[in-house]
C-alpha cells in the first residue's frame, strides 16, 4: 500500500505527518510527505528515511515576512494539489490531506481513483452547533448574531470566495463541475482527528463523521547537546520559554518580557529563538534553537508557548506545568483546556506584560499545579500515529 500525507502548515502540521508515515512504514506501507521545504522540515524528514516532495513555498518565509496576501496564498496552494501533489499521487492507495485549508485534495483522489482522508489536529475549523467560527478573511462576523448556524454559513462563504475560483479552475480543466461549497467539499469523507482525546474532546459537529485516533506524536530521542545539558544540570530547573512558529508580531519585546518574569519568580531560563528570533543574554539564560522537547520538557519547572497543540501535548506527556499565550485559531482553546485541567495558567491576550506573565507563572509554579501536571502526563496516549496507520491499512483498532 502507498500513501501520500499532503499538507501546508508549520510545524505543528508537519511533524504529525512524520509521526505517521513512520508509523506507516513500520505496518509496510509505503509512505511519501508532500510539506513545506523549510529546511528544518526536510532535515526531519531526512533523519527518518522518509521521502520528500516540497508542497509551496518556505511557510517560515511566508509567516515571517508580514505581507500575506490571503486569496493569492489561497490560489497557490490550490494548484499546489493539481501539480506536485497529485504528481507524487499517482500510482498511491489514499491520500491524506491536512494543514492549511486542503481545498484540492478530494478533487485530485477523486480524479486519480484514490481513498480520500482529512486529518485534523483540532476541530476549531469545523462547523459546530456550540461555537462560532473562528474568523477568516473576508466577510466579517457580525457581533450581535447568536445563531451559530448562520455564522457558519457565513463562514462557508468566506471560504468559497478565498479557494473556490481556484479550485474550480482546476476542476474545469480536469473536465469536471464547479464545487459551489469548497469547505464542505473538503470536509465531508472519512475524517480523522489527530489529538489527544483527554486534551481535545472530540465534540458535536455538524453533519460530519469524526474518527479521534489520539496524537501523532513522533518519538525524540535526540540528546541534548553538551552546552545545554551542563546548564540544566548546573542550577535548579529551568522555566522554559518558546513561541514556536509564531512570529510575535503583537507583542513588544516579548522575550525580554518572558526573561524578566521568570527571573521575578526566582527561576533560571531557557529561551527557545523560534520563528520570532528571541535572543537574550545573562548567566541565567540559555538560548535553544532545534531541540529534543520531550526530554527536555521532563527537566524543567513549566513551559511557557504559544499553545500550539504539538507543544501543548508534548508538556502535558511531560508532566510539565504551562503557561499558555493564546496567538491565533486552535490555541484560545488550548490555553482554556490546560487551565480547566489544572496543568497550568491560561493568559488573557497575545500580548504578555511583565504583570500579566508573572501573576500566570505564580500559577503555573504552584506545587497544586505541579501535582496535578504529574497526575495528567499518565493519561495522554502516545499511541495516535499507530492507531491511524491501522485505520488507513483497513486494520482492526482496539482503543
Amino acid at each position: 500500500m502507498r500513501v501520500v500525507l499532503a499538507g501546508y502548515g508549520s510545524r505543528g502540521d508537519v511533524e504529525p505527518l512524520i509521526a505517521l508515515a513512520v508509523a506507516l512504514q513500520a505496518a509496510g506501507a509505503e509512505a511519501v510527505v508532500c510539506v513545506p521545504p523549510d529546511e528544518e522540515f526536510v532535515s526531519r524528514l531526512d533523519e527518518f528515511g522518509v521521502p520528500f516532495v516540497p508542497f509551496g513555498q518556505s511557510v517560515r518565509d511566508l509567516v515571517t515576512s508580514g505581507r500575506v496576501d490571503p486569496p493569492k496564498v489561497a490560489a497557490a496552494l490550490v494548484d499546489e494539489w493539481f501539480g506536485p501533489v497529485a504528481q507524487a499521487a499517482e500510482g498511491a492507495d489514499v491520500l491524506v490531506a491536512t494543514g492549511l485549508m486542503p481545498a484540492g485534495a478530494r478533487t485530485v483522489a477523486e480524479h486519480l481513483g484514490l481513498r480520500y482522508v482529512l486529518a485534523m489536529f483540532h476541530t476549531i475549523s469545523l462547523p459546530s452547533p456550540h461555537r462560532r467560527p473562528s474568523g477568516r478573511p473576508g466577510k466579517p462576523l457580525p457581533p450581535e448574531e447568536t445563531d451559530n448556524r448562520v455564522l457558519w454559513a457565513i463562514d462557508a462563504e468566506n471560504v468559497q470566495a478565498m479557494y473556490g475560483p481556484a479550485l474550480n479552475s482546476n476542476r474545469a480543466a480536469l473536465g469536471l463541475p464547479p464545487v459551489d461549497d469548497v469547505r464542505d467539499h473538503v470536509y465531508t469523507g472519512e475524517l480523522l482527528l489527530a489529538s489527544d482525546p483527554l486534551l481535545w474532546p472530540s465534540e458535536e459537529l455538524i453533519n460530519l463523521d469524526v474518527t479521534q485516533t489520539g496524537a501523532w506524536i513522533l518519538p525524540d530521542t535526540r540528546p541534548p547537546a553538551p552546552e545545554l545539558q551542563a546548564f540544566l544540570e548546573a542550577g535548579e530547573p529551568p522555566v522554559y520559554v518558546g513561541f514556536g512558529s509564531m512570529p510575535m508580531h503583537t507583542s513588544n519585546d516579548v522575550g525580554r518580557v518572558a526573561v524578566d518574569a521568570v527571573r521575578a519568580q526566582g527561576r533560571r531560563v531557557l529561551l527557545a529563538s523560534g520563528w520570532a528570533d528571541l535572543a537574550h543574554s545573562g548567566d541565567d539564560c540559555f538560548v535553544v534553537g532545534e531541540v529534543n522537547q520531550q526530554a527536555l520538557f521532563q527537566k524543567v519547572a513549566a513551559v511557557v508557548h504559544h499553545g500550539g497543540g504539538g507543544t501543548t501535548t508534548t508538556a502535558a506527556r511531560a508532566g510539565a506545568p504551562q503557561v499558555i499565550v493564546p496567538q491565533i485559531v486552535d490555541q484560545p482553546y488550548w490555553a482554556r483546556r490546560v487551565e480547566d485541567l489544572g496543568i497550568g495558567a491560561a493568559h488573557d491576550g497575545p500580548a504578555p506584560t511583565f504583570e500579566s506573565l508573572s501573576a500566570a507563572l505564580k500559577t503555573a509554579l504552584a506545587p497544586e499545579t505541579q501535582a496535578r501536571a504529574s497526575e495528567i502526563a499518565s493519561k495522554v496516549r502516545a499511541d495516535g500515529a499507530a492507531v491511524a496507520a491501522k485505520l488507513l491499512a483497513g486494520q482492526a483498532v482496539e482503543q
